[in-house]
């Protein structure tokens, strides 16, 4: 398995950790305002997955652009928000399963405010697992101020003290339908 395999194996990983504490917040605490670029809990995770839409979209030539931000998740509850991240991590493992060495050069075009702008598989595949991190970490600690702890998110790479979840998603293979808890 490679890097950007990894990474991405990785990212499902802590979205799904982060996603399942989330949803044992009251739908009050899950809303309320908060210390961030986003204001909420809520919005930062719908941030993330709805910038997820658009990359994916992007990486995969889907054509929907900017569009894919019409659709707000300001009324998804914390369960439904974390199912439909689950979806798109296993839509990014899956795109990451399936590159080529050649892939990662490739440019797609992405649709920002000020026109089209292409860029290379590589460079954008790295720039939304920053973009996840980033974002993650806002959240987090976001849950410090809440009843839900916030858990642990770097179990991940090292056999020592890894998390059993985590070594699902390493063995995960997107290949096969399966569900990784």
């Amino acid at each position: 398995m490679g890097p950007l395999q990894s990474m991405a194996r990785n990212n499902a990983w802590a979205n799904e950790v982060l996603s399942s504490a989330c949803a044992r917040l009251s739908a009050e605490a899950f809303d309320a305002p908060r210390s961030g670029f986003f204001g909420s809990i809520r919005a930062t995770l719908t941030h993330i997955f709805e910038v997820d839409l658009y990359y994916l979209d992007a990486l995969e030539e889907g054509g929907r652009g900017r569009s894919v931000f019409d659709t707000t998740g300001s009324t998804i509850a914390a369960p439904d928000l974390g199912t439909l991240q689950k979806l798109a991590d296993r839509r990014l493992v899956r795109f990451c399963d399936d590159l080529s060495d050649a892939d990662l050069e490739r440019t797609v075009i992405t649709d920002r405010a000020d026109g089209p702008r292409a860029e290379r598989i590589g460079d954008l595949l790295l720039h939304l697992f920053q973009h996840q991190i980033h974002h993650r970490g806002q959240a987090h600690a976001m849950l410090s101020g809440t009843e839900v702890p916030p858990p642990q998110l770097d179990d991940f790479y090292l056999a020592f003290g890894r998390a059993p979840a985590a070594q699902a998603w390493l063995d995960y293979t997107s290949k096969e339908p399966s569900d990784v808890s």
